[in-house]
C-alpha cells in the first residue's frame, strides 16, 4: 500500500491498472513559484515532486509509503504549464504542433528508510495539427487542467508520428519503475 500524493486521475489508473494498491491524497503545493527559480525542466519538475512529498511527509507522516511526482511539457527548451484561459491553450498547442514535444516526469517514492527518485522524459514527434481539429479541441474545453494543455491518449493521439520512451512517463507515472519498487513493498 502507498500514499499517492497527487490527485490526478491518470495516475490514480495507472496505479490501478499495475495493480499497485494505494491511498489518494492529494496536497497542496505552489509549482508556479518555482519556475522563477528553476528554468532548466528537469531541475523544475524535480524541485515541484520534492515539494509536493515534503507537503505530503508534513501531513500525512510515513506510516505508509508515499510517491509523490510532477510532468512537464517541453517544446523548444520552453516549460508549457496549464493554459489558463482558451487563448494561452490555443499558443501552447501551436508550439507543440509539428514539433517534438518532450514530457519529463519526476516521481519520488518515500518510505521510513529509503527515498527514491526517478527522472524520465518520453519525447514525441507530432505532425502539424489540423487548424479546424485544434479549433474543435480548444472549444471543448478538454485542454483544461492539463499539463501543455494536450493528452497524448487523447487529442494529441492522431497527430503522433513517432514516439520515444514510455507512454506511462507521459501520462504523469512512471509505473514500470513503481512496480520494480513495490515488488519490496
Amino acid at each position: 500500500m502507498i500514499r499517492l500524493a497527487s490527485g490526478s486521475e491518470t495516475r490514480a489508473k495507472l496505479l490501478q491498472q499495475a495493480g499497485i494498491e494505494f491511498i489518494q491524497s492529494p496536497v497542496d503545493f505552489d509549482e508556479e513559484a518555482l519556475l522563477k527559480r528553476y528554468k532548466d525542466p528537469k531541475e523544475f519538475v524535480c524541485a515541484a515532486a520534492r515539494g509536493k512529498l515534503e507537503e505530503a511527509v508534513r501531513r500525512y507522516g510515513l506510516d505508509i509509503p508515499i510517491v509523490s511526482a510532477d510532468t512537464v511539457v517541453v517544446a523548444n527548451g520552453q516549460i508549457l504549464r496549464k493554459a489558463k484561459d482558451e487563448k494561452e491553450a490555443k499558443e501552447i498547442l501551436q508550439k507543440q504542433s509539428g514539433n517534438r514535444v518532450d514530457i519529463i516526469t519526476c516521481m519520488i517514492y518515500k518510505d521510513k528508510t529509503k527515498t527514491i527518485e526517478d527522472l524520465d522524459t518520453t519525447s514525441y514527434y507530432f505532425a502539424p495539427f489540423d487548424p479546424k481539429d485544434l479549433e474543435e479541441y480548444l472549444k471543448s474545453g478538454e485542454w483544461r487542467g492539463k499539463a501543455g494543455a494536450c493528452m497524448v491518449e487523447g487529442f494529441c493521439k492522431k497527430y503522433i508520428q513517432k514516439v520515444q520512451g514510455k507512454e506511462s512517463t507521459a501520462m504523469g507515472l512512471q509505473v514500470e519503475r513503481l512496480e520494480e519498487i513495490a515488488k519490496n513493498i
